[in-house]
């Protein structure tokens, strides 16, 4: 790893750094193409609601990043864990592997046929539906578990601002957004031009997580100073398909045309994880629209940090 991480020593995993990488075999199956002009994500086509969701891949077109999402506890929690790998390398990590049952068959196909080498665990918080799993994970794959320092066998804590690497294509970024959980971290993925951020329950589509450790401000300066200050065609991968409910508490509190635009891709599409861009979300997302005029009138607030903890209130009491 690069930059400033505090290793915890009661583990003691392989480093990131010392990972010997092998050459990568494209998954067979439906991939889905992200291209790579860096246009707006949002043209759907109207899909068929699907009682389970199969995992969906992002292939960055040119590129050697791929994006697999993995649904979990769909209709309950409605998590996702991702899977991301370096095309060259196979070198390849897992994001918030939280309920393993359905997620050790997704790593076991492509481990056990040679066609990724897991690296590492990465966890953006420690709440369970997103660190729970690793226990089990490590029984079969002994690799180290980045994350904050409460989540559970984590090795090894990025610094806010550090960087590391997945295979030789693939920079990851560490942010530090405490609000959620104070050990909240998002991961900020660059592979050339191409462009992801894996946000946990920090930033959803259209919405944002409770403030269950944190207050008002911080959630403010995660939402609009950090991840508003990545380019704007980086795609969103949160932790939650949330996105329907949040659509249905943004047209309590506006009806504009970037509202409606949130709406139609709730609308058209059962899974929205890297159909929105921070471009989108400063637009149509109420929590990246504390400074908008409307969001200070329907707050009767006008310091965007009040305006956060109003809107996160109504929110809550929606």
């Amino acid at each position: 790893m690069c930059g400033a991480i505090k290793k915890h020593p009661h583990h003691h995993f392989t480093s990131l750094m010392n990972v010997v990488a092998r050459p990568f075999c494209r998954r067979p199956g439906s991939i889905t193409t992200v291209q790579a002009s860096g246009s707006r994500a949002l043209a759907p086509k109207a899909k068929a609601p699907q009682a389970k969701p199969s995992p969906e891949q992002h292939f960055i077109k040119s590129r050697s990043m791929h994006i697999q999402s993995i649904p979990m506890w769909t209709g309950t929690g409605n998590n996702y864990a991702y899977l991301v790998s370096d095309d060259k390398t196979k070198e390849a990590t897992i994001i918030d592997p939280a309920n393993p049952p359905e997620v050790l068959p997704v790593l076991k196909e492509q481990t056990d046929g040679g066609k990724i080498k897991l690296i590492s665990i990465i966890n953006t918080h420690h709440h369970r539906d997103h660190a729970g799993g690793n226990a089990e994970l490590l029984k079969h794959y002994k690799v180290p578990v980045v994350g904050g320092k409460n989540c559970d066998k984590v090795s090894e804590t990025p610094a806010d601002g550090s960087t590391f690497k997945i295979g030789e294509g693939i920079k990851v970024k560490a942010l530090h957004t405490p609000c959620h959980t104070q050990d909240s971290i998002c991961y900020f993925f660059e592979d050339g031009d191409q462009r992801a951020v894996f946000t946990g329950d920090t930033l959803f589509i259209g919405g944002c997580g409770r403030f269950f450790e944190g207050k008002p401000e911080e959630m403010h300066k995660a939402l609009n100073v950090t991840l508003a200050s990545l380019p704007d065609d980086t795609r969103v991968y949160p932790g939650h398909e949330y996105t329907k409910g949040n659509v249905k508490f943004a047209l309590s509190v506006s009806q504009d045309e970037e509202t409606k635009r949130l709406e139609a891709l709730a609308m058209n599409n059962t899974q929205t994880q890297g159909k929105s861009t921070i471009g989108d979300e400063k637009r149509y997302n109420v929590f990246m629209r504390v400074n908008d005029p409307a969001m200070q009138k329907v707050t009767g607030e006008t310091d965007p940090v009040k305006v956060m903890g109003k809107l996160r209130s109504m929110k809550d009491h929606s």
